[in-house]
């Protein structure tokens, strides 16, 4: 079984994360989701990156890949000539950061992603906007009409704009429902939720009516809120449909955190691990609530490692040589 993966790799400059300390230089991005799905794939599962990755960090992104177990043996990543994303990072609390943007690997057209989809014969899809241009709606819906499989996206960036001086910040985004009508699972955090509708109760209604299986809202510390379509409780693969609207009163619940996270530890990237690892336990027939409770035991564990280089392992509990 294939997964393919859109998202951005990014080099990360990490300031703040422990009193007198000097930055952190590593990977994230999509490094940090990568990890998480090499950790909590099923078995039967490989990775299939269709991701772009400015000229400067090509290298060192292969690298990266190399080190991961779950890599289809046929995938590239696709080497463009530009200067790769790069985020400088600035904490002022466990959950609050300033990110600047320099850098800028261009989104996809239709035309280049079709040929990417045809080419890897994927079974799921799960997108991560990192630079928020990875897809643009037309490309969005062109993709949902021509993949018919289960396909995941963290929403993220799409809710933050890039200032002249690179930095970032929130923004509403338009079209809701088309967005929506767009994937089978959608993720979110608090901040990026306000940016779709004024309550989790109304994204949730727009979302299910327009087709989408379940929504959740990340909430910290405080764990995670899904919403889901009445009938759902698991994703099978054998019997999967074309979505279509919810029909009856929409299931939701709170799901707090099974562990709390390393107050001294850095939270950089535990969205990104925490969705990766909801999806794979989806995909390996968990129910939701499994599932969520699989993501926060990873996202908490993401906390007591810096970066991604290595962290597939640290989220299995092995001892990393890297």
């Amino acid at each position: 079984m294939r997964l393919g993966i859109i998202g951005s790799f990014v080099w990360d400059v990490i300031h703040n994360r422990a009193p007198n300390a000097a930055p952190v230089e590593e990977w994230g991005g999509i490094a940090y989701a990568l990890s998480g799905l090499d950790a909590a794939l099923p078995v039967d599962w490989e990775i299939v990156p269709i991701i772009k990755v400015g000229s400067d960090l090509a290298p060192r992104a292969r690298q990266f890949l190399g080190t991961l177990e779950r890599i289809a043996p046929d995938a590239a990543i696709i080497e463009v000539p530009y200067p790769n994303n790069r985020v400088e990072l600035r904490y002022y609390s466990d959950e609050r950061r300033s990110e600047v943007l320099t850098g800028g690997v261009p989104g996809w057209s239709w035309l280049g992603l079709k040929s990417a989809l045809d080419t890897a014969r994927l079974d799921a899809l799960y997108i991560n906007f990192l630079s928020g241009w990875e897809l643009d709606l037309e490309t969005t819906r062109l993709l949902r009409q021509h993949f018919r499989g289960p396909i995941y996206c963290d929403l993220h960036m799409l809710a933050w704009a890039v200032q002249p001086d690179g930095l970032r910040t929130l923004r509403p985004i338009p079209n809701v429902r088309e967005w929506c009508e767009s994937f089978d699972f959608l993720q979110v955090n608090e901040d990026e939720m306000a940016m779709l509708a004024p309550d989790p109760m109304t994204l949730a209604a727009t979302a299910l009516h327009a087709g989408a299986r379940g929504l959740v809202v990340t909430l910290g510390k405080r764990g995670a809120v899904y919403f889901a379509q009445p009938n759902f409780e698991c994703l099978d693969l054998r019997n999967w449909r074309a979505p279509g609207p919810s029909l009856g009163a929409v299931r939701t619940a709170l799901v707090p955190p099974a562990q709390l996270a390393d107050p001294a530890g850095d939270p950089t990237g535990c969205g990104d691990v925490w969705g990766a690892t909801y999806f794979s336990r989806l995909l390996a027939g968990d129910n939701l609530d499994a599932a969520i409770l699989a993501a926060h035991r990873a996202a908490a564990r993401n906390v007591s490692h810096r970066g991604a280089t290595g962290l597939a392992n640290h989220l299995r509990g092995k001892i990393s040589l890297t």
